[in-house]
């Protein structure tokens, strides 16, 4: 029994579900049946799916606590690939405050209450009793993991775990909300356009690229009332982990710009959407833009 595997069955006891991580601090993509979520997804994702697929696929959504599935032969060859264990924070009732820097874990602790500690390699993961929406880029350096997303286990941390409080949910109320329509959110310049002649190193053909970036782009254009800019986030991860594999460059700074430019387009800050742009394509190993 791998390590990896030992710390996810002793998670899992306790309630809290887990999924192992490829190089990268990235989840295992998915198998050949539930690619492009063909599937329709887990059951227990933001819309009923009735992938019932035994592998560690969806990401975030295959976490278990079941020992049985996570010891099973499904899951053996990717806990033995495994560079980290990852879990699921909404599942277990919790929310991380994801702060990436020295800088955002001075503003914690002068803003929120004292909570749960873990350190990360470049800040802290502040863990709080009760879930939430989850949403990126919230401000410089934060991030908010809890429903529908996966935070690395780096460990029990230290402090009394508290419970969560409400200038938390207030970020991701703030920071989702979309502007009245008519307000002017941005002085967007004229964005590059993805083409083939910029993605000389990418193994995907230029339809294959363009349907996965239309769908993207129709995804954060439909979130017209609030939701667009973690919408940006997740369209841009997608778009990435679909070139992680390629020798480069792909175009991933086209494809990036034109995400942003949706975003901004149904009233998502500029910078914000940009920022959030960023950090879903830098998500992904393997980056070749």
């Amino acid at each position: 029994m791998s390590e990896h595997l030992r710390i996810a069955l002793e998670l899992g006891a306790a309630g809290v579900p887990v999924l192992p991580l490829r190089e990268g601090k990235a989840p295992f993509g998915n198998c050949r049946a539930c690619a492009g979520n063909a599937c329709g997804g887990r059951p227990h994702m933001k819309r009923a799916g009735e992938c019932r697929c035994p592998g560690v696929c969806h990401s975030w959504a295959a976490a278990t606590t079941n020992a049985d599935v996570l010891a099973s032969p499904a899951w053996a060859a990717a806990w033995r690939e495994a560079q980290a264990v990852a879990y699921h924070p909404g599942g277990a009732g919790l929310t991380v405050v994801d702060l990436d820097d020295a800088h955002a874990v001075t503003w914690a602790c002068e803003t929120l209450p004292a909570t749960r500690t873990v350190p990360t390699t470049r800040g802290e993961h502040w863990i709080y009793q009760g879930a939430m929406r989850s949403a990126n880029s919230v401000r410089p350096g934060v991030d908010i993991k809890s429903l529908m997303a996966y935070a690395r286990w780096l460990g029990p941390g230290t402090g009394t775990m508290t419970h969560l409080p409400s200038a938390v949910r207030a970020m991701v109320e703030r920071e989702e909300t979309t502007p009245a329509r008519g307000e002017v959110v941005s002085s967007t310049p004229g964005r590059a356009e993805w083409d083939a002649t910029v993605a000389t190193g990418c193994r995907h053909t230029e339809r294959y690229v363009r349907r996965g970036l239309e769908r993207g782009l129709a995804l954060v254009r439909s979130r017209t009332e609030s939701g667009a800019g973690s919408q940006a986030f997740g369209v841009a991860q997608f778009l990435a982990a679909q070139h992680a594999q390629c020798p480069g460059p792909c175009g991933l700074d086209a494809l990036g710009q034109q995400v942003v430019a949706a975003a901004v387009s149904v009233g998502v800050p500029e910078t914000y959407a940009e920022r959030a742009v960023a950090n879903g394509l830098n998500t992904s190993t393997g980056r070749a833009a």
